[in-house]
């Protein structure tokens, strides 16, 4: 072993590693060293101090020298950038297995200290297995499998305080959505209330969880509560709590309200239009001054809670026919956000399959699965009067019934609900008619996506080869104007 420009205490070190490789007198003067050599891709060694005292002619190229001797000597940051040998040779536990990126390139390598003869770690050696991961595939594949169980094991461990989701659950990029995800994301930098509009099943929850997740407060509690689905004799003392014995059937030793759970969190009020008037009046109490009264006590206490309220009823008018105080609608409506429906944003349709598959695979036994176009465009052309929470259910009947896995627009026709509201196609024109500019142009570009189907034999990556344009804007514009694909494979 020749090594350049090194302390004698680097030699000394480096001799010894060699030394302490030997084999049993079977091996004769075959060393570990040499052994590991034929079956690695790469070997590199440092001192306790970081600094490179070994390298083999393998591991050159992959490290952009020419010679051992440009290694030696120098810390090995310089050599590996972000390596994590020092630490191994500080710490003297071992990673048996990681996957490192060095030049563009994915390495699969093993880092171990090294010892003298009592015991005190003198340095580290690392050796790259694999230099390509194609090999390891079965093994990624089963990784993969495993982080989307413990995705699961944490979903379902995750109790009622807890928000799962966040930002990136909140699929999709047409206007609306991407202005509401806009002005969620400002709502989180500040502890403004917020108050969530959209029709049923268009997501608010998701969005209050996500917004709570994007905050300072995400390491407190996320409290949910539908204000529709607590009784009215018990809605009072579900919010603020109630002292000892406050009434004939109390717990005598009290009990906290949801305002208390959640000090220091959020708190999501659903169908907040349906609150009783006599209790608005105490909620409006809370909001300006933060603080509570149990019932049947006379102590207030502080609270530092954030109000996320949602309603799919419009307040407004709510407020004109006097069933909603005006004074709370106001306080509650600092920043609004309103939630498209599933029906304005059909250029999301193929992403937001996609997301709602993953999950409910995530849930279930079910097989791999795929959305054919021919879906898609089945699925844009129902009106969706329950939103994302009806194209879930649809998706998951979809898949129990289905024995391949593979969703096509024949799946979709036969579940989708009876008399279901359709877009109707557009009407012919009469000769002469002038057809306005954006009409016209959608025309074109419909007639443009028939020919590229037809011209690939409805092959998707094909005709959107011939378009230029990527495979997922393809199935968006496919699910825009309601075309299947036909044979097209996915």
């Amino acid at each position: 072993m020749l090594i350049h420009r090194q302390t004698s205490r680097e030699v000394r070190h480096a001799r010894l590693l060699h030394q302490r490789s030997r084999l049993s007198p079977c091996a004769r003067d075959e060393t570990l060293f040499e052994r590991l050599e034929k079956l690695c891709e790469g070997a590199i060694a440092i001192d306790r101090g970081g600094r490179v005292v070994y390298v083999n002619e393998k591991y050159l190229t992959a490290l952009g020298l020419k010679q051992t001797h440009e290694a030696m000597g120098r810390p090995i940051e310089e050599v590996i950038p972000n390596s994590l040998m020092r630490k191994v040779a500080e710490t003297g536990e071992p990673i048996l297995l990681d996957i490192m990126e060095l030049g563009g390139e994915q390495l699969v390598v093993t880092r171990m200290p090294i010892e003298d003869e009592d015991g005190k770690v003198i340095g580290a050696i690392g050796f790259v297995l694999y230099d390509h991961l194609e090999s390891l595939k079965p093994l990624l594949a089963r990784v993969a499998q495993l982080e989307s169980d413990l995705r699961l094991a944490r979903r379902q461990l995750s109790n009622a305080r807890a928000a799962r989701f966040t930002f990136a659950d909140f699929v999709g990029t047409t206007r609306g959505i991407a202005q509401a995800k806009e002005l969620a994301s400002r709502a989180a930098r500040q502890s403004v209330t917020v108050l969530l509009t959209g029709e049923t099943g268009t997501g608010k929850e998701m969005l209050a969880q996500a917004i709570h997740n994007a905050s300072s407060r995400a390491e407190k509690p996320f409290v949910s509560v539908n204000v529709a689905a607590i009784p009215d004799t018990l809605i009072e003392s579900e919010f603020f709590g109630t002292a000892p014995g406050a009434y004939t059937g109390a717990d005598r030793r009290g009990r906290e309200g949801k305002f208390r759970v959640a000090d220091g969190g959020t708190l999501f009020l659903d169908e907040i239009g349906e609150m009783p008037l006599q209790l608005q009046a105490k909620l409006l109490r809370v909001l300006q001054e933060r603080e509570v009264e149990p019932l049947g006590s006379d102590k207030i206490s502080k609270v530092d809670v954030r109000v996320v309220a949602a309603t799919n009823v419009d307040l407004r008018k709510r407020v004109s026919e006097g069933t909603f105080r005006p004074d709370l609608y106001y306080r509650l409506n600092v920043l609004a956000i309103d939630l498209p429906p599933l029906r304005q944003c059909l250029d999301d349709l193929p992403d937001i399959c996609a997301r709602l598959l993953e999950d409910i695979g995530a849930s279930g036994d079910y097989a791999s699965t795929r959305i054919t176009p021919s879906a898609l465009a089945a699925l844009a052309r129902y009106d969706w009067p329950g939103n994302v929470r009806e194209l879930r259910n649809i998706l998951e009947r979809a898949l129990i019934l289905s024995d391949s896995g593979r969703l096509t627009g024949d799946d979709f026709v036969r579940i989708l609900p009876v008399g279901a509201e359709i877009r109707p196609a557009a009407p012919e024109r009469a000769a002469g008619t002038v057809v306005p500019y954006a009409e016209a142009e959608a025309e074109f570009e419909k007639h443009t996506l028939e020919q590229a189907l037809a011209a690939s034999n409805g092959q998707i990556t094909e005709a959107a080869r011939m378009l230029r344009i990527s495979r997922a804007t393809f199935y968006k514009k496919l699910a825009k104007f309601g075309l299947a694909a036909g044979s097209a494979s996915v």
